[in-house]
């Protein structure tokens, strides 16, 4: 996956996507928005974007005191917030409202822990893509060393009714 800060695809490359842009792709908010900036993306392909994982993240305070590590559960989050921001520009669904929730989560594997301070890697590609569900890999890491592995199965669908 490039480094070079650039989103790409069939258009040309623009700058990568900063939080403004994020926000305006998924429906997420603090303390659950999960991913901090887009490095590259490749539409219809996959996406590289990083979390920066910091030690006032709410989640520290119970897991574990003395010994802060990210839970798997919300490394498995960050990469399928990537992946809907993958599935929305993809799908050319940005400002429709429709949301992206996951139907499977298969094969994940924990490979080491992450604690704060460091950048967490988010990799995710298209194992399959539909029209309302899409199939996904996704890899976690930090500096190289592999964190998190999971594939799993998206539908994008409407909001639910107020």
């Amino acid at each position: 996956m490039s480094n070079d800060n650039s989103v790409t695809g069939a258009a040309s490359a623009t700058p990568a996507y900063d939080i403004t842009r994020i926000l305006a792709a998924l429906p997420h908010r603090y303390p659950l928005l999960l991913v901090d900036r887009v490095m590259s993306i490749e539409i219809g392909e996959r996406i590289h974007a990083v979390k920066a994982v910091t030690f006032n993240e709410q989640f520290f305070q119970g897991h574990f005191p003395g010994r802060p590590i990210m839970p798997g559960v919300l490394q498995i989050e960050a990469l399928a917030q990537a992946a809907a921001v993958l599935a929305i520009e993809t799908l050319e669904l940005a400002g429709s409202g429709k949301l992206v929730y996951f139907m499977a989560i298969e094969d994940a594997k924990f490979r080491a822990p992450v604690e704060p301070g460091v950048l967490l890697d988010l990799e995710v590609g298209f194992v399959q893509k539909r029209s309302r569900v899409c199939k996904f890999w996704g890899k976690a890491s930090i500096e190289g060393r592999t964190t998190c592995e999971v594939n799993f199965t998206a539908m994008i669908a409407d909001p639910p009714s107020a």
